[in-house]
């Protein structure tokens, strides 16, 4: 399988599948490539059906109307919205998930709600106050599990279901959903 290999001082191996077929692998510094080839091989079906899910989606989002492009002053409010809600929905949640963590960052993205650094700082899409709140703690919720387990492994999804256990619920209303919000950004 073909892809693009990204070294960093990162603690563990990721793979991430961006559309239409891009694969990047993200390798500490030190696993050897070998190691690295042996992993890729390992979760090629995982990849394949994530291009597949990706296609999909995508092909879902293009059939639907246009989306109303956001202005520059719409995305600012938005994030100076997120900025006054979301860190408190991360300091409500971070002890129900037994979790510390760093700073918190909002953006405005095109293709992410959220992420987590290995040092513990979190990143937040302001579109997110585009969805109902259930959605915004589902993606509060999924960063601060990544503290636990930076991975995506049914033990994650454990986690995030134990903290909210309609998790699943929400995590697919951003799914089905997300794709059209996203195309709001300019």
């Amino acid at each position: 399988m073909k892809y693009r290999l990204i070294r960093s001082d990162r603690k563990t191996l990721g793979i991430e599948v961006k559309y239409p077929d891009e694969v990047i692998v993200r390798a500490p510094l030190w696993v050897r490539q070998k190691e690295i080839d042996e992993f890729v091989s390992s979760r090629e079906e995982w990849v394949r059906v994530s291009v597949e899910k990706l296609r999909k989606r995508h092909e879902a989002s293009a059939a639907a109307a246009p989306a109303e492009k956001l202005t520059v002053e719409e995305i600012q409010a938005l994030a100076d919205k997120a900025l006054a809600y979301i860190p408190g929905r991360v300091s409500h949640f971070a002890p129900l998930v037994g979790v510390t963590y760093g700073r918190i960052t909002i953006r405005n993205q095109r293709s992410r709600w959220g992420s987590c650094s290995s040092q513990g700082n979190l990143n937040f899409n302001c579109l997110l106050m585009l969805t109902p709140p259930e959605v915004i703690d589902s993606v509060v919720v999924h960063e601060l599990c990544h503290r636990l387990e930076m991975n995506h492994s049914p033990r994650f999804y454990e986690h995030c279901v134990r903290v909210m256990p309609d998790y699943h619920k929400w995590n697919k209303w951003l799914k089905k959903n997300g794709a059209g919000i996203m195309a709001r950004m300019i």
